[in-house]
């Protein structure tokens, strides 16, 4: 398992709590807080267009 370095959590209104982090190597990492075991992950620039289709409202469904 490759060391994660985790940033807080992100938490929406009412929802489950999201935490962003990088690695080393250059990938990106997103899973439930308290969760961090199962995540998803790809590179910095993956995660980056990710966040900001949701920022534009694009995404959202997704979360």
């Amino acid at each position: 398992m490759p060391h994660i370095h985790w940033e807080d959590p992100y938490c929406a209104e009412a929802s489950a709590c999201f935490r962003i982090g990088t690695d080393s190597l250059g990938n990106a990492y997103i899973a439930v807080s308290g969760a961090e075991d199962a995540y998803l992950t790809d590179t910095r620039e993956a995660l980056r267009a990710l966040i900001r289709a949701i920022k534009a409202g694009q995404a959202d469904h997704l979360l």
